[in-house]
């Protein structure tokens, strides 16, 4: 039985790039994701979001994290292995949203438990398509009857 009424999504978006972050807030509002966008600019800050360190004491947990791998203080990669290695954080989906399309980071990235990896400049109605498949997704799951699970 599905207990949590998903009608907000809390998303966290760790990426450095004033620019990238702009297309990705605008990419949620046009799929109209009901959502709070939380931005992490660096690893270190994301993990300190996630673990509710220091002024972000009192931050809600994520239903889905947004990863870059190209990140100043800690990397995307370390971030990932930090989250998959927590017990209280493993299962939150991760998407890794970066501009690298080398397979070695793809296959890294899925070895470390990645749900998704996402190639930039992804364009903007496509990003705006999987956005509506993720609302899709959550709502598709809110609404199950009791016990179809």
């Amino acid at each position: 039985m599905i207990t949590k009424s998903l009608k907000h999504v809390e998303i966290l978006l760790v990426e450095d790039s004033p620019a990238d972050i702009l297309i990705t807030r605008e990419g949620f509002e046009e799929a109209k994701l009901i959502n709070s966008l939380h931005v992490a600019e660096d690893g270190v800050e994301a993990l300190a979001f996630l673990r509710q360190e220091g002024k972000y004491a009192s931050a809600p947990r994520p239903d889905l994290i947004l990863l870059d791998l190209n990140l100043p203080r800690k990397n995307g990669r370390e971030v990932l292995a930090e989250i998959k290695a927590d017990p209280g954080l493993k299962t939150i989906p991760v998407i890794i949203l970066t501009t690298s399309h080398a397979e070695k980071d793809i296959f890294e990235a899925y070895g470390l438990c990645a749900n998704c990896y996402i190639v930039k400049p992804v364009g903007f109605d496509n990003f705006v398509e999987a956005m509506k498949s993720i609302r899709q997704f959550w709502f598709s799951v809110v609404t199950l009857p009791p016990g179809g699970e």
